[in-house]
C-alpha cells in the first residue's frame, strides 16, 4: 500500500477534531522578584504564549527567558497518600530511603483533608511508585512538582499581588499548573 495512502487513512480514523498537544514551560517573574514557572499543553503555543505574556505583564511582571528561572526549582515526582492507610509512618519512611525518598511529612489537601506527601527525585519517581504498590499503597495522587530552592517572604499585601497573578494564570484553558517561589 503507497505511503501517502496510508498517511490519510491514519488522519480519517483520528478524526477531524483531534490535535497535537505540546507541553510547554514559560519561565517569568511576578510582582516583587517572585519566580514563577508556568506549565502549559496546548495545540497552539503562538496564542498560548501571547496569553501568558498578556496576563503576566498586566499584573506586574515579565516573561524571562529560557534558563533563567528554570535553576530556582528541582523536578521532584510527589505522592500523596491517605494517612489513614499508612500504619507506621516511621517505617514507611525508612523503607522507602532504599527507593529514593527524599523527604516525608504531612500536609492538608485542598479541602482541609490530611494528606502524606512523599518526594523524590524525579528519576526515581518509578521505583518509588513500585515500591509503594508492593506495600499495597495507592496513591491520592502522583506526579511531579517543581519545587523551589530559595523561597521568597513578601509582606501580606505584596503576596497577595503575586497570587492574584498565579490565580489569572491558573484560569487559562491552556495552563495546566504554575509553580513559584513564594513562600
Amino acid at each position: 500500500m503507497p505511503k501517502d495512502k496510508t498517511d490519510a487513512a491514519i488522519k480519517r480514523a483520528m478524526g477531524k477534531d483531534s490535535a497535537n498537544y505540546h507541553e510547554i514551560i514559560y519561565e517569568a517573574y511576578a510582582p516583587h522578584g517572585v519566580a514563577l514557572l508556568v506549565e502549559a499543553a496546548t495545540d497552539n503555543p503562538t496564542r498560548t504564549v501571547g496569553s501568558v505574556r498578556n496576563v503576566i505583564s498586566k499584573n506586574g511582571g515579565n516573561l524571562a527567558t529560557t534558563g533563567s528561572v528554570a535553576f530556582l526549582f528541582r523536578k521532584m515526582g510527589v505522592f500523596r497518600l491517605d494517612p489513614a492507610t499508612v500504619k507506621d509512618h516511621d517505617e514507611l519512611e525508612l523503607d522507602l530511603i532504599d527507593y529514593g525518598l527524599d523527604e516525608m511529612g504531612e500536609s492538608t489537601g485542598e479541602k482541609g483533608e490530611a494528606q502524606l506527601v512523599i518526594r523524590c527525585a524525579f528519576p526515581d519517581f518509578g521505583k518509588l511508585q513500585e515500591a509503594l504498590e508492593k506495600r499495597g499503597l495507592t496513591p491520592l495522587s502522583a506526579e511531579h512538582e517543581y519545587i523551589c530552592n530559595l523561597p521568597t517572604e513578601l509582606p501580606e499585601e505584596q503576596a497577595t499581588e503575586v497570587l492574584a497573578l498565579i490565580d489569572k494564570l491558573e484560569q487559562d484553558d491552556d495552563v495546566q499548573k504554575v509553580f513559584h517561589t513564594l513562600a
